[in-house]
């Protein structure tokens, strides 16, 4: 097993990255831990037998082939096939110990190495497990509806085009469309979001996740072999072969150190012999051989980045490799995109404005009326809106480019389009302040009568803020870039609390800023995953919002987002950056303990049994302390940020309550860079949000902004 980290050796299959998930392996049945804990058995019982027996010879030496077990065959294999591994080092040691007479010794080094390889085999078993246990989130059997009647299959035969029935409390066993019916579907499973997400026709569900009280009808899009939840898996398992700097660099150390060793102790043989007795030299340099022995550095950053990324994924964060890792937790600025990240990529209504009496139902009423057959993305907001009100009948329906609509309205000639196209009258002030927030306003005319505006507005994210004051307090700077205006720019970054906004972007020049923001330290671009690739591409790590199910976003950012929640982000950076911790522990402790083993064993000042007893008690510290990497306190279940989004806006003191709030974005100033138009707010308060207190909570020791401990001073 450690010659699987340290690189030369051939590895057993059974402990390599697997193509194929497999069963959840229990500690006690991980085949190493089970060869050390027998050669630990006979160890002792040779300790307690009477000295220098057979029997006693006989028991070390059986326990030393019991330990050898978990490493000699695989250095034999790497040795025929020209590679010198770690596992060679310790077989030599191990066989030259046996041939001194240090039998007791041979069986120490064995059983506490194979005590290593049992620990390692563990914690990769560990993030293994993790993802056949996201696999086993999909049923095994589902209901398909054919011919009008109901038949239960087995998940594997669902095809493409299929129609299954979802029943309340049932898990949906692919990923599908629903095509009739609505309910709740709750994706914490996957996503790790805490609230159930409103589903309808036409809304997608992923394998996995888990219905409400609704029952549904949803069409399969992917088979169980090619879901979310399977592309999810395959994209892990990639990602535990990618490697990060700090584990090249512990590999590009570890392989020549290996050679370099036999070297040495070659010739502490070779010179010890020389000019002094060979008998005393020769098991120096076997000592040496075993002090040398590199596979705790090897070993250091592998297991905190398998443990960390197996962590991420079952919390719904994607992690693609051990560099993504490293990456993310040395972030210092992050980019975010504002279309999709920041908002919702969603337009809705968020204000009517009556003009005079006329009720503001009916100047959304005659407003849908115009927009039922546009195919405009605020046509969709407004007839969403107006949904619930009784509908007029709109014919003769025309666009007029650039402007709105025209047409008639219960008889009645009616017009909605653009302030000037429409005349604003007496709303001037209101379509200003409309406009000033970010909105879109139409306003709306009938029968010569100006009845009213329509305010239409992508709304930002209730966590957004949130989110922007967790990674201020871990000491990251935000930056937004949009492709959008000036005027919209600034009010979503006002109510986001980011106070450097670029806009008016394109994707070419996201991508350069990302460059320029690379001088005050590494970079994430967080988009989604499309229209944001060169940005993502450029940027130290790319992180793709709200990517279950999009192949394209998976493989455009080195990080995923699997859902919609964008305290996901500050918790991520958290997550690695203790990892980064981690195996920064892990490489000093490492180096450290070659540094100071070597010399001690030339010299003889330690010998074999206590070499191998120090060597190998590091390499178990360092796969212990790996493996806290893979704690998920710095990934909590977040509760919602705020109450779910109305589907309309129609209430005129609802209206009032809004406009109240509805705060001016600040003051700011726009410098020209030729297309580019670089923004600068003024800054939030200070006042960070009650959930984002954790760390400065007396006795919580939490990352900053990873929001562990509540407010009442409880971990959560």
């Amino acid at each position: 097993m450690a010659d699987a980290c340290c690189g030369p050796d051939e590895v057993d299959e059974e402990h390599t990255g697997v193509s194929e998930p497999v069963t959840v392996t229990p500690v006690w049945r991980i085949r190493e831990l089970q060869a050390a804990a027998l050669a630990g058995l006979l160890l002792l019982a040779g300790l307690i037998t009477p000295a220098d027996t057979l029997v006693e010879t006989v028991l070390f030496a059986v326990a030393a082939l019991v330990g050898g077990s978990t490493f000699v065959p695989g250095a034999l294999r790497g040795l025929v096939k020209g590679r010198l591994g770690v596992g060679l080092l310790m077989t030599i040691a191990a066989v030259g110990a046996i041939l001194l007479g240090e039998v007791a010794e041979a069986a120490t080094l064995a059983f506490l190495f194979s005590i290593a390889e049992g620990l390692e085999g563990y914690a990769l078993a560990r993030t293994r497990n993790s993802l056949r246990a996201l696999l086993d989130l999909v049923p095994p059997t589902a209901t398909v509806l054919r011919s009008g009647t109901a038949e239960t299959v087995p998940a594997g035969d669902l095809r493409v085009g299929d129609l299954l029935l979802v029943r309340p409390g049932d898990k949906v066993a692919t990923d599908g469309v629903v095509r009739s019916g609505r309910s709740a579907i709750d994706t914490s499973v996957v996503t790790g979001e805490s609230v159930p997400v409103e589903v309808g026709p036409g809304a997608e569900v992923f394998a996995g996740t888990v219905n409400g009280t609704g029952a549904v009808e949803v069409e399969v899009t992917a088979t169980t072999a090619d879901n979310s939840l399977a592309r999810l898996v395959h994209v892990v398992q990639e990602a535990q072969e990618r490697k990060g700097a700090s584990q090249r660099l512990a590999e590009r150390i570890a392989r020549p150190l290996v050679p370099g060793v036999l070297i040495l102790a070659g010739l502490v043989a070779l010179i010890g012999s020389l000019v002094d007795d060979p008998a005393v030299w020769i098991p120096r340099a076997l000592v040496v051989l075993v002090a040398a022995a590199p596979c705790a550095f090897a070993l250091s950053v592998p297991i905190a980045v398998v443990a960390a990324i197996g962590a991420a994924s079952k919390g719904g964060v994607l992690i693609k490799g051990g560099a993504a890792v490293e990456q993310l937790g040395s972030v210092k600025v992050v980019a975010v995109d504002k279309t999709g990240t920041l908002t919702r990529n969603e337009p809705s209504v968020i204000e009517i404005v009556p003009a005079g009496s006329i009720p503001a139902d009916q100047v959304l009423a005659v407003a849908a009326a115009l927009e039922a057959r546009s195919e405009h993305p605020l046509a969709a907001a407004i007839t969403a809106a107006a949904a619930d009100l009784p509908g007029l009948d709109g014919r003769e329906v025309e666009a007029v480019p650039g402007q709105g609509l025209t047409g008639i309205v219960a008889g009645r000639p009616a017009r909605l389009g653009k302030p000037g196209f429409v005349a604003v009258g007496d709303l001037t002030a209101d379509v200003v302040r409309l406009q000033d927030a970010g909105a879109t306003v139409v306003l709306v005319e009938h029968d010569g009568e100006l009845l009213g505006a329509v305010a239409v507005r992508d709304e930002i994210r209730p966590e957004a803020a949130e989110a922007v004051a967790l990674l201020r307090r871990q000491g990251v700077s935000v930056v937004m870039l949009t492709g959008d205006n000036a005027r919209t720019a600034a009010a979503i970054a006002a109510q986001a609390g980011v106070t450097e906004v670029r806009a008016g972007l394109s994707p070419e020049d996201k991508a350069q800023i990302v460059t320029e923001l690379q001088a005050r330290g590494p970079v994430a671009m967080v988009g989604d995953g499309i229209n944001d690739a060169p940005a993502l591409a450029t940027a130290d790590a790319g992180i793709a919002m709200g990517a279950m199910g999009s192949d394209v976003a998976i493989e455009a950012a080195d990080v995923a987002l699997m859902g919609e929640d964008l305290r996901r982000l500050p918790d991520a950076i958290a997550h690695t950056r203790h990892a980064r911790t981690i195996f920064t522990q892990n490489l000093v402790l490492s180096g450290l303990i070659i540094v100071v083993l070597i010399p001690l064993a030339g010299l003889g000042i330690l010998g074999l049994a206590a070499v191998v007893a120090t060597h190998e008690l590091a390499e178990v510290l360092v796969i212990l302390n790996g493996i806290r990497a893979g704690r998920r306190r710095l990934l909590p279940s977040r509760p919602a940020s705020g109450p779910p989004r109305p589907a309309a806006v129609r209430e005129h003191d609802q209206l009032k309550a809004t406009r109240t709030a509805s705060p001016s974005p600040e003051p700011l100033s726009v410098m020209p860079r030729g297309e580019v138009q670089t923004l600068t707010l003024a800054a939030p308060p200070s006042a960070t949000p009650a959930t984002a207190q954790g760390a400065d909570r007396p006795g919580c020791d939490c990352e900053p902004g990873c929001s562990c401990c509540a407010d009442d001073g409880h971990r959560k």
